[in-house]
This record gives structure tokens, C-alpha cells and sequence, in this order.
């Protein structure tokens, strides 16, 4: 039985300590918030998980609204150019998911998770934590888990500079959590995970999702900067927001607007602003002179989340990281353990944060473009581009490298 410290509640940390705890561990997880702060709070994201991750959440036993949680089935991209002209025509491609697709609001997990983590015998320490404090976490246990990005902890960990170093976001985000959408078979698409871009506003990303009231839709703005969607700086309460939001679709997605028109927020938290500098950092961390810890999530990796794929990065990096520390026995955590476990999940992760960057390149990728463009036309391609998602690592053979793109799109444009 190993003594181990996790800092950090949300989709990484809860998930390991739960997953240690399993297996017999002590664990003590530090968290900002009570369960029932967490619950009764804002909302904290857009998460969207995929199948892949949702299965890593079933086998932990941790997969708690299979029977509540709205099930996506596809996707559908939208594109429109009015160019001041409204009857211009809107380009669109929809797409069958091949696996489960859903959304689990993090109050309603997060909480959960917590209060499951006590019941079954883990540590809770409510109270924020320091660079200061991390030095005694450390010295108390056979292995020290950073796993938030919140405050200064981060900044314990170097610049991972082989990535691209962001001095500042690379969109600004308004996400609004609502119900009185209409969700029935005259409209199988209101269903869909959708996106619409219009250039220069920037893209609208709309899901299902089971919120604190129960099943809801999540409206998420990934505005350009200096464009329409560029509009939040003033951070209004969730109903003055949402009749904002409701003018942006009006104007930028009117079929949107259609569906949302009688919509309101679920509750008063229902509504987040703000926006996110991509960054990648090394994985260990000294403390107290040469004691080593270990970060995880968004200690390490933060994503925009356009790509949706915080949650599903996650949960991958918690059961990768489970995996070592049991397989690590009695031997102990040193530096090179540490940088090895990293590794691991990093392999596969890398291609998740290099497939988010590159798709908030400006200009628009020129494959990533024709790959649309095809995809509006041609359903296989409409098939993959969405079925991505779930395992980005797919993308490098083909819509991340130009002459990958050649050879597949040329199949279809001859």
C-alpha cells in the first residue's frame, strides 16, 4: 500500500484517485470545492467525451448515467459565407458517429465522483494549494499528483518548448447551458454534435448533455478575435447573455436561432466566459529542493476546445497513469518513473494537442478546407472527418499531412 497525494478534482484526478483507491492505496486528493459547491456552482466546461473515453469511464466502474446522459449520434458541419448577402447558400455534411458520444455536466460528475471518493474510504482536503503547500504533500507521500492548471501550480512546470509557446489565446469562448430545444424525429439533426463556421465571426459548436435539471443543450462560442463573437469582455449574468447569443445566432446561424429561440438557461451558473492559451509543459516539478512531483492533465496540456477533447485527454491520462503506478509495486516513484509515465500517455496524447492546433491555424489549413469541401459532397469522407474525433492520432495520415490529403481527397475530386 503506497501513500499517494492528488491535487486536483476534476475529470484526471478524481478518476486516478478513485481508480487507486480500488486498488488499495491511501490517497488523499486536495479539492477547492465540497461536492456541494461543485454542484451548485457555475458551469466549468464543454466537455464532450467520445467513445473511446467513455469505455475507459465504464471499466473503472465510473460511468454512472448511461441511463440520463443524451446520446449524440452523429455530426453535422455547417459553413456560411453571407458576405452581406442573406440568401447565400449554407454548405452542410452530416455524418453517423460509429461509437457512443456524450456529455455529462461537470458539476453533475464531479461531485458525484467526490462523494463517491469519500464513501469509499479516500481523503478530502477542501482548501487551495501553493507551490508552498505542495512541498509538504510531497515529503508526506510515496508520490505527489498535480493535477489542475489552476493558479501558479502550473507554473512549476517548464515550458515544453519543441511545442509552439502562445503569448495569448487564440479565440475567445462563451459556452451557455439551456433547455426548450425541441429534441424529436421532425428535427433528428437537433441531436447531432453541430458546428457552424462563419468567417470572421468564428465557429458555433452546439450538444446535447445532462446538466444538474437534467437533459440540455450546450451552445458554445469559439469567437475570432475582433469578430462578432468577440463580445463578452463585460461577463453578463446568464439571462442577459443568453439574448445576446440568441442575436449572434439570429444573425450568424438563423436556422440555430429556429431551434433556440425559446430557450432559456437551465439556472443562474449556466453560462462561462473566457478564453485559453494552448500550452504543453514538462512533466516533473521540483519541490523542497530536489523532491520530485508529477503533473497531469491540464497541469501539463491545456487545449481550446474547439476540438472537444479536454475530458477524453483526461481520462486517458488517469487510466495510463493508474497503470504505472501499479505496475511500479514497491519500487519507488523517482524522476525517471515519472518522465516514463508522461511518455507513455504522451505518445498518443501529442497527436490530441497537435490536431487542436491545427485547427485554429489562420489561415484554415488548405487540406482542411478541401477535406470540407469534399466532405459536403462525398459521404466517406464526411465518415471520417467526424469519426476523427474520438482518436485524432487518425488524422496524421491523412488531413494533417499534405501529401496524405492529396492521395486520399484526389480519390474523390478526379
Amino acid at each position: 500500500m503506497r501513500g499517494i497525494a492528488i491535487v486536483g478534482a476534476g475529470q484526471a484526478g478524481l478518476q486516478l484517485g478513485l481508480g487507486l483507491l480500488a486498488a488499495g492505496h491511501q490517497v488523499t486528493l486536495v479539492a477547492e470545492r465540497r461536492p456541494e459547491e461543485v454542484r451548485g456552482g457555475r458551469v466549468t466546461s464543454t466537455q464532450l467525451m467520445f467513445g473511446p473515453a467513455l469505455g475507459i469511464e465504464r471499466e473503472a466502474g465510473l460511468a454512472l448515467w448511461d441511463d440520463t446522459a443524451p446520446v449524440m449520434p452523429g455530426f453535422e458541419l455547417s459553413h456560411w459565407e453571407p458576405d452581406g448577402r442573406p440568401d447565400a447558400p449554407v454548405r452542410r455534411f452530416t455524418a453517423p458517429f460509429d461509437d457512443e458520444v456524450r456529455s455529462v455536466d461537470q458539476r453533475v460528475k464531479l461531485a458525484a465522483w467526490l462523494e463517491l471518493f469519500e464513501e469509499r474510504g479516500g481523503r478530502a482536503e477542501y482548501r487551495s494549494v501553493g507551490p508552498s503547500e505542495v512541498a509538504g504533500l510531497a515529503a508526506a507521500h510515496d508520490l505527489t499528483v498535480l493535477a489542475t492548471g489552476r493558479g501558479e501550480l502550473s507554473a512549476l512546470f517548464a515550458h515544453d518548448t519543441s511545442w509552439p509557446v502562445h503569448d495569448r489565446p487564440q479565440r475567445t469562448l462563451a459556452c451557455f447551458y439551456v433547455h426548450g430545444v425541441a429534441h424529436d424525429a421532425a428535427d433528428p439533426a437537433a441531436g447531432y454534435v453541430r458546428t457552424t463556421g462563419v468567417p470572421p465571426a468564428g465557429d458555433v459548436i452546439i450538444m446535447r448533455a445532462l446538466t444538474v435539471g437534467g437533459p440540455c443543450d450546450i451552445v458554445l462560442f469559439e469567437g475570432r478575435w475582433g469578430g462578432a463573437y468577440d463580445c463578452w469582455g463585460d461577463r453578463p449574468d446568464a439571462a442577459a447573455g443568453w439574448r445576446r447569443a440568441l442575436g449572434l445566432l439570429r444573425t450568424h446561424a438563423p436556422w440555430e436561432y429556429e431551434r433556440f429561440r425559446r430557450a432559456e438557461p437551465t439556472d443562474p451558473g449556466a453560462a462561462l466566459y473566457g478564453a485559453i492559451t494552448p500550452t504543453v509543459r514538462r512533466p516533473v516539478a521540483h519541490v523542497d529542493g530536489d523532491r520530485p512531483v508529477l503533473g497531469m492533465a491540464d497541469a501539463l496540456a491545456v487545449h481550446d476546445p474547439i476540438t472537444g477533447q479536454g475530458a477524453n485527454n483526461a481520462a486517458r491520462a488517469a487510466a495510463r497513469y493508474l497503470d504505472a503506478v501499479l505496475s511500479r509495486g514497491e519500487l519507488p516513484f523517482d524522476e525517471q518513473w515519472m518522465r516514463e509515465t508522461f511518455a507513455a500517455y504522451w505518445d498518443n496524447a501529442r497527436h490530441t494537442h497537435a490536431f487542436t492546433e491545427f485547427m485554429l491555424r489562420e489561415p484554415q489549413p488548405e487540406q482542411v478546407r478541401r477535406a470540407i469541401e469534399t466532405a459536403f459532397d462525398h459521404p466517406e469522407v464526411a465518415h471520417r472527418f467526424a469519426n476523427g474525433y474520438a482518436d485524432p492520432s487518425t488524422y496524421r495520415e491523412w488531413l494533417m499531412d499534405p501529401d496524405g490529403a492529396d492521395a486520399y481527397l484526389g480519390r474523390f475530386t478526379k
